[in-house]
């Protein structure tokens, strides 16, 4: 997994005539866990969508840095970001209900440079999520939504990503397994040398792994900081810790 950055600067974006993300501009750097955080509608999904290549920002500039070199990121679709490193943990799981386990983490491994490792990638989701491989032959759609968040992030990691995007997490599961999820991405970040980009508004878990967060409040980056900041910004008082 080679190291990557990313890095977006002024992003402008939206749908139609209802502009969404105003000048936003991050770093997210090599190695590092950095949170987006926002209640909802304040475009945490829009930016994880636009590095994905779902939604093209009507100006900015959105690159990926890899070993020395700088990769204009913009204009380019879903399959170039996940073939360049970058995959995508969907808010809502997405996964194909009607397909067995195993069949959807195959899915994740399309991209060639994953290919040859899929039984490696397949032992290795397997190892980090026991109750996959329990239930491999067992139809996505018939699992509990915890267990489809473990699948999600395991059809993920079947793509050998250097940047994990995580949209919303926590989104629909209880709190000992939001607890149990957010834990997770923080293990599987240290053991695979992962850089990730999480959006969440649950700021407790969040912080746990974080190393740095943005705070996003209607489509404007409010603040930025190292997770120890955060807990004393009033923005993040005032949102998330009702004080």
């Amino acid at each position: 997994m080679v190291g990557s950055r990313l890095v977006l600067r002024d992003v402008e974006a939206g749908y139609g005539a209802v502009r969404v993300l105003h000048g936003v501009s991050i770093d997210v750097n090599e190695g590092e866990t950095v949170v987006l955080l926002g209640t909802n509608g304040n475009g945490k999904s829009t930016l994880i969508k636009c590095i994905m290549g779902i939604v093209r920002p009507e100006r900015g500039e959105i690159a990926l840095e890899r070993d020395g070199e700088r990769i204009d990121l913009i204009g380019r679709a879903p399959e170039d970001m996940v073939h360049l490193g970058i995959t995508l943990v969907p808010e809502g799981r997405r996964l194909f209900p009607k397909l067995t386990v195993e069949e959807n983490l195959m899915l994740g491994a399309f991209r060639a440079a994953a290919r040859r490792d899929i039984a490696k990638n397949l032992d290795l989701c397997f190892e980090a999520f026991p109750v996959l491989r329990s239930r491999r032959r067992q139809l996505a759609g018939s699992m509990s939504g915890g267990e489809q968040q473990m699948l999600a992030i395991g059809r993920a990691l079947m793509s050998t990503p250097a940047i994990l995007l995580v949209d919303e997490p926590s989104v629909g599961l209880a709190p000992l397994l939001v607890s149990r999820v957010i834990t997770t991405i923080r293990d599987l970040k240290e053991r695979y040398h992962l850089t990730v980009l999480m959006a969440e508004q649950n700021f407790n878990q969040a912080v746990k792994i974080a190393d740095r967060g943005y705070v996003i409040v209607h489509g404007q980056i409010a603040f930025e900081g190292r997770t120890e900041d955060l807990t004393e910004h009033e923005l993040v008082k005032k949102y998330y810790l009702g004080l």
